[in-house]
């Protein structure tokens, strides 16, 4: 990743921890694929996808977490559960980072982005 995509993740990380977002892990891989940030707030533990994209991006950065990525974070995130065991209810969100010449603008947060059923 560059290193415009780890400022993100790191900005991102900021954002929560103001919102009291406790920091649980960070980048945490398996053989699915990897979970940006891994956080919990209140009875939460959630799996945070960071997402970047230009501000004049034609899509959102959100839809660019398909079902194919979300069905890895799923996995990557029973694969944490089984390792760290906890009583928090999982839930998947999405950082949506927009940018412009290199620079962060803004990030919008979307709880429960997305369910696997």
């Amino acid at each position: 990743m560059n290193g415009l995509g780890k400022l993100a993740e790191m900005k991102v990380c900021d954002y929560l921890q103001k919102k009291r977002y406790k920091l649980l892990d960070f980048n945490f891989s398996s053989r699915f694929g990897e979970i940006d940030l891994i956080m919990k707030k209140g009875k939460y533990i959630c799996f945070i996808e960071v997402k970047m994209r230009s501000i004049n991006s034609i899509a959102a950065p959100a839809e660019f977490v398909d079902s194919s990525k979300q069905r890895k974070i799923a996995e990557t995130a029973a694969i944490y559960l089984q390792k760290y065991p906890t009583e928090l209810q999982p839930r998947f969100d999405v950082a949506e980072v927009f940018c412009e010449n290199n620079n962060i603008k803004s990030i919008k947060y979307l709880e429960n982005a997305f369910q696997l059923y």
